[in-house]
């Protein structure tokens, strides 16, 4: 399955968690980001749904 980063009209119940990254990480996720002009938080969040649908299958 392609990665797509979802769009970030999604309105549901949300909880605040923090994530330990190294630096080098952060900068990718950063980058992504910019390129697709969406939050690093949208990234991220993106990127684990992604794995779990895959997880999935």
């Amino acid at each position: 399955m392609k990665f797509e980063i979802r769009k970030t009209n999604h309105k549901e119940e949300t909880a605040i968690k923090s994530l330990y990254m190294t630096k080098s990480l952060i900068a990718k996720v950063n980058d992504i980001a910019t390129k697709n002009n969406t939050s690093f938080n949208n990234v991220v969040v993106s990127m684990i749904e992604h794995c779990l649908k895959e997880d999935e299958e």
